[in-house]
């Protein structure tokens, strides 16, 4: 995986009012910690920053002075409507260290004729050499069947990397695909069970009122 090199600057002001200047300037506080050290409190370029997270597990270098501090997000925090970074949590690692993180799944493929698919779990926890952590993790379901199932112990990892959840943990559920007929009848039970009741179509309202009549 590449580096990303991003300058930072210390930070000196602390507290809500001061994050919102440092946002203001398009910037966003940080925190880099580990190893024993004390935290670091930094701010980074915002534009940048929101750059380098789109690669899922990015490895920062953050550049502050003549110090280099090697890098990867830990918890990110965003403006729940707008999406902007708030704040960043940035784990020191170094070069050979194994570290756990989460990788996302990425499914390729099509299932066979009459199959869904469901996804129990959107990522997995691995083990991995800091610098070679994979950005997702691929499953092919080209073919699969209703009844098939895909765990952890199915997935394909990178050399030196090994799984830190149970391997019998579910990713992907193979399902039969439901008719219409079978959607359509588990509408109808769910607006029953709701008390939702539809009129009656004019034709049949009709046919009602004269039967009734003669």
């Amino acid at each position: 995986m590449a580096e990303i090199k991003i300058a930072a600057e210390t930070r000196t002001e602390f507290g809500k009012g001061a994050a919102r200047r440092i946002r203001r300037a398009d910037k966003v506080p940080a925190v880099l910690y580990g190893h024993g050290t004390d935290p670091v409190h930094v701010t980074l370029p915002g534009h940048d920053l929101m750059l380098a997270l789109k690669n899922s597990n990015a490895l920062l270098t953050i550049e502050l002075g003549s110090e280099r501090h090697l890098t990867i997000p830990k918890q990110v925090q965003r403006d729940p409507l707008k999406g902007f970074i708030e704040h960043a949590d940035l784990l020191i690692v170094k070069r050979g260290e194994k570290v756990e993180v989460d990788v996302p799944i990425s499914i390729v493929g099509e299932p066979g004729p009459d199959a869904l698919l469901v996804t129990e779990n959107a990522s997995v926890t691995i083990e991995a050499e800091a610098t070679h952590i994979p950005s997702e993790l691929e499953v092919s379901v080209e073919g699969l069947e209703a009844g098939s199932q895909v765990t952890a112990a199915d997935l394909q990892l990178p050399e030196g990397a090994t799984l830190a959840v149970d391997p019998e943990l579910l990713i992907i559920n193979v399902t039969h695909a439901p008719t219409a007929a079978e959607v359509e009848a588990e509408l109808e039970e769910a607006e029953a069970d709701a008390g939702i009741a539809h009129d009656a179509p004019a034709a049949e309202v009709g046919a009602s009122q004269e039967s009734s009549e003669s």
